[in-house]
């Protein structure tokens, strides 16, 4: 369970972030950084202990779903078996050895959706938990710039050599430990994986609309009518 804990919370991708604020270009930045935000997500305290939560209140699922994918994977092992045999044969009958592949797969296929469907609501629960701290990445980014005097900052995938002392990886986890310092594993009714980021960002885009000037009706061209 660890591990499928940890491969989403390094799936805990673009995060949505949403765009902060306008930077500078890098040949007129003062001071650059770089930080790894996925790993920061994973890093986190509200992470740490949610995911300490899920694998205890979710532990009958977790439990369910690791012995039936042994149960599965035996039986896809004895198809494979089969499949295996008649590959092997001379001449090779080739109705049979189709027939055997698709076995192979259809039981893939099935093994996948049923193992999927057991996990659902702990993966519900891990997107959830990723969700919330989505939100907020965006203003422990902004802290940790502040504090480190840094005004342009980089992902460590687009850079091909750096310094240690340019990370601010470690300074990103610190403000999002101070910002939330947990989160909530009880997932909402009707919550659909990503709808926070998508309502936060709604919010900014509203808020931006909202403090546009309002347009002045343009005036009136052309000459005026002359009257008799």
């Amino acid at each position: 369970m660890k591990k499928i804990l940890t491969a989403s919370a390094l799936a805990i991708a673009a995060l949505s972030v949403s765009p902060m604020v306008a930077v500078p270009a890098a040949a007129q930045a003062k001071s650059v950084a770089l930080a790894d935000v996925r790993a920061a997500a994973a890093k986190s305290n509200a992470f740490t202990v949610a995911t300490q939560q899920i694998e205890t209140t979710y532990k009958a699922q977790i439990d369910q779903q690791n012995t039936r994918g042994q149960t599965l994977q035996a039986e896809m092992n004895v198809l494979i078996a089969k499949y295996n045999e008649e590959s092997k044969k001379t001449p090779q009958n080739q109705a049979a050895l189709q027939a055997a592949a698709k076995a192979v797969q259809d039981k893939r296929q099935a093994a996948n959706a049923e193992i999927a469907q057991i996990g659902a609501p702990v993966e519900l629960a891990i997107a959830y938990v990723e969700d919330q701290i989505s939100v907020r990445m965006n203003e422990a980014i902004k802290a940790a710039m502040t504090a480190k005097k840094v005004d342009l900052l980089l992902n460590p995938d687009a850079i091909l050599a750096r310094e240690p002392s340019v990370d601010i990886t470690d300074a990103v986890v610190a403000e999002l430990n101070r910002i939330l310092p947990n989160v909530s594993i009880a997932v909402p009714a009707g919550y659909q994986p990503g709808q926070l980021v998508q309502q936060r960002n709604q919010q900014l885009m509203d808020a931006a609309r909202s403090a546009q000037p309002a347009t002045a009706p343009a005036a009136p061209t052309g000459s005026a009518p002359t009257t008799r």
